[in-house]
């Protein structure tokens, strides 16, 4: 009884593929560039081995066996099947794998809506993005590139500025309750602020930094909802629940949407902002480079003078 396919070889099982198929030594022989006798010989040590016979010998040729018209069903569908596996693996080698880190504002309200024009300049790189509410003080040696919010001393990498830190209160337009806009900064003493946590906030522009920057004398509000994610306050200022810090580049295409507004004339800038950082260890070099430059062309977009 035959117990395993140890002593059977990929080549014979393609050998008696193509002569079932053909029903003929010659032509598969003709097909895998061998010779007759060559075929004939691996067949019979192929019936030797399954203790079987696959073909019968006619005149002017051969004819499948019972057990021959089996074992063809088996190992052709065996062969599509590794033919179609090969083909994913190649297909896959194809397509490079880019990781980029950043935080979790950044990637849903300015990276994420413009991949798809990434993707349809490079549709064999695939951007995997890795986010966090901490600050990138650390890089994972699997990270290619970073966009990261600081001062631009990364001790991680090399920074260079994508954009400044630029805010200005935001809100729905159905919290203004038809009021009409600009309105003055003091304003914002009598409406409800949402806030992000001390720990997330880390060193963005809080409400006490930009009611200073306004001139305004009062103590911001306590406000009723707090945050541990810059995505959830904004989904809650959209909603109509208070009024946001809204980043530069952040809310743009939310101001562009008409589902959120600016509260007063002005912003307030600071000397942070977002840094694309490349690690010092180099890898996928021209992946990465292909993505810095995409970058480039994403921010002339938005202001061709700059």
């Amino acid at each position: 009884m035959f117990k395993s396919t140890a002593g059977l070889s990929l080549d014979v099982l393609r050998v008696f593929e193509s002569a079932a198929r053909h029903l003929s030594f010659t032509t598969a022989a003709a097909e895998l560039g061998s010779s007759q006798p060559a075929i004939s010989q691996q067949i019979k040590r192929l019936e030797q081995q399954l203790a079987v016979r696959l073909f019968d010998r006619v005149y002017r040729g051969i004819v499948l066996t019972e057990a021959g018209a089996l074992l063809l069903r088996y190992v052709q569908d065996g062969l599509h099947s590794l033919d179609a596996g090969l083909a994913a693996v190649a297909a896959g080698q194809q397509h490079e794998v880019l990781q980029v880190a950043t935080d979790f504002a950044l990637a849903a309200y300015w990276l994420m809506p413009r991949l798809q024009r990434f993707h349809q300049l490079h549709p064999e790189v695939d951007v995997s993005l890795i986010t966090s509410a901490r600050d990138l003080a650390a890089l994972p040696a699997e990270i290619d590139v970073a966009i990261a919010f600081g001062d631009g001393r990364f001790k991680h990498g090399e920074a260079h500025l994508l954009f400044h830190e630029e805010v200005f209160p935001v809100c729905s337009p159905q919290l203004l309750k038809g009021r009409a806009l600009p309105l003055a900064p003091m304003a914002l003493a009598e409406l409800p602020l949402l806030h992000l946590r001390p720990e997330i906030r880390s060193r963005w522009f809080d409400w006490n930094g930009l009611f200073r920057a306004f001139a305004i004398a009062e103590t911001p509000s306590p406000g009723m909802l707090r945050f541990d994610n810059y995505t959830l306050l904004i989904q809650a200022a959209i909603a109509g629940q208070g009024v946001a810090i809204g980043w530069r580049h952040l809310v743009d295409e939310l101001l562009d949407q008409g589902l959120l507004c600016r509260l007063c004339a002005g912003e307030v800038r600071s000397d942070f902002g977002y840094y694309l950082v490349l690690p010092e260890r180099k890898r996928r070099q021209r992946l990465t480079q292909q993505f810095v430059d995409w970058l480039k062309l994403e921010l002339a977009r938005e202001d061709p003078t700059a």
